[in-house]
């Protein structure tokens, strides 16, 4: 099978091997730059129709994948800890100084991912299609031929899109004409070319199946770069592994077999560290070293281990604090530099959380409720500021950026504040195919609601009996 993606360097690098992984489950538009980026001829590891060259393993993942009632992490029931009021959510409702700015809507289908920088928007959906917003308005967009888009991150001048066929494209902006165009894919043509011929680079994927260890063998769920100065990225998978990219030449440094089930969160974080999250239940610290010109990680911890999905994780900007959404609903916190302790709990979703953010001492929880909890964090303490409806269908993904006149110049205009101070522009990504564009203050609680929350509307706490307390916390060692 060809890889039809660009130049590269290859090489036989360190790896951890896996053993008996599954494998898959299995318009054009005038404003799109770029040509398709796939040979015509080429079969997708993964379709709506189950075809490719592993559609001869029925799983429960075949067939259509984007329908959210496909979905495997679909949680229609209440969530078990939820113990709040119609009343007492109602009373939430937005605080004041946040609203809802604008709903941008393009008939592409169901949006799963998200990205923002500056004033630029980039939206992922099942259509394949990547397209691109500037201060809410369409700006176009650029194509790939196959993979439903599940991921997206910026780094650098690169962004780096997670695709259902278990691709990553790499975009950059054109300083000819500002137009996006794809300088290559992970792994590279010449890397993949390269390791083919040797048999040492094969890995078992299941049984009687065999794929290289550089590439992907399923839906590539989820990315993370690090921070400009170690130059990596990290992309997780539903093939139950996450692999480590060098981003200056593309190269695969490691893949490492993390879990028993899809990975589906990854987050690069502070000290070394690496969180992922599995529909296995489970959610793992790594912990990075650097080895010649590759890296090696090794399991630290395992934090959570229960029945419901692990879906999101996210990292508090400002404090060693890692956030876990599962299909539960539940909101799960861990605390500290290197040991991380079970902070606990944040309720109030009704089902299912898909999608997480943290920025400055916010965090963001979306939910197949509907609904967009803004939770904020004083003192190791957090309460709920605002929930923001205005969606139909299950929110899949979020991003935010600084609110300033650069990036939401009319919403500026209309409240007459340009300072941009203690305000966040929150992107929401629905299955019912539209983005919404809200506008967040970040206050303190008190100052919002007036003390109004009572006792029944507390959204924090360690429930009696908590199993994933400091006590039950796990090592690999």
């Amino acid at each position: 099978m060809r890889d039809s993606d660009g130049e590269g360097a290859g090489g036989g690098v360190p790896r951890s091997h896996p053993s008996n992984i599954p494998l898959p489950m299995s318009h054009s538009d005038p404003n799109y730059s770029g040509t398709d980026d796939e040979c015509s001829n080429r079969q997708s590891s993964s379709s709506a129709t189950g075809g490719g060259f592993y559609n001869d393993y029925p799983s429960s993942f075949s067939g259509e994948c984007s329908p959210y009632n496909m979905s495997p992490w679909n949680q229609t029931m209440a969530s078990p800890w939820s113990h709040h009021s119609e009343a007492s959510m109602a009373a939430l409702a937005m605080a004041p100084g946040t609203s809802l700015i604008s709903s941008l809507v393009r008939e592409e289908g169901h949006i799963y991912s998200l990205a923002a920088k500056g004033d630029a928007l980039y939206t992922g959906s099942d259509s394949k299609n990547i397209r691109v917003w500037r201060k809410q308005k369409d700006s176009g967009g650029f194509k790939s031929s196959s993979g439903l888009v599940k991921a997206i991150v910026i780094s650098g001048e690169r962004i780096f899109t997670g695709h259902q066929d278990g691709k990553i494209r790499v975009w950059k902006v054109s300083p000819k004409n500002g137009l996006h165009k794809r300088v290559g894919s992970l792994p590279r043509l010449r890397d993949f070319l390269r390791g083919s011929l040797n048999p040492s680079n094969y890995v078992e994927v299941r049984k009687n199946r065999s794929a290289l260890w550089i590439r992907h063998s399923d839906a590539v769920s989820c990315l993370s770069p690090t921070d400009a100065g170690q130059g990596l990225l990290y992309s997780g998978s539903w093939d139950r592994t996450f692999k480590v990219w060098r981003i200056s030449d593309s190269k695969c440094l490691e893949s490492v077999v993390a879990h028993d089930d899809n990975v589906n969160a990854i987050v690069a974080a502070y000290d070394g560290l690496v969180f992922t999250g599995s529909a296995d239940g489970t959610v793992k610290v790594w912990k990075r070293e650097v080895q010649g010109k590759g890296t090696k990680h090794s399991p630290v911890q395992t934090l959570l281990k229960q029945e419901h999905a692990v879906n999101a994780l996210a990292v508090s900007a400002v404090a060693p604090v890692l956030y876990c959404g599962s299909s539960d609903g539940l909101v799960n916190c861990w605390e500290g530099d290197s040991k991380l302790v079970h902070g606990g709990v944040l309720r109030g979703h009704k089902k299912a959380v898909f999608c997480l953010a943290a920025v400055g001492a916010l965090l963001f929880s979306g939910s197949a409720d509907n609904t967009i909890m803004v939770w904020r964090r004083d003192a190791g303490v957090h309460s709920c500021l605002s929930v923001l409806s205005g969606h139909t269908e299950p929110i899949r993904c979020l991003a935010v950026v600084e609110y300033n006149k650069e990036n939401v110049a009319a919403a500026a205009a209309e409240t007459g504040d340009n300072s941009g101070v203690g305000r966040w522009i929150v992107y929401s990504g629905s299955l019912d195919k539209s983005i919404k564009v809200w506008r967040v203050t970040d206050e303190p609680a008190d100052t919002l609601l007036g003390g109004s929350v009572g006792e029944g509307s507390q959204m924090f706490d360690r429930y009696p009996g908590d199993p994933f307390g400091a006590s039950s916390s796990t090592s690999f060692r």
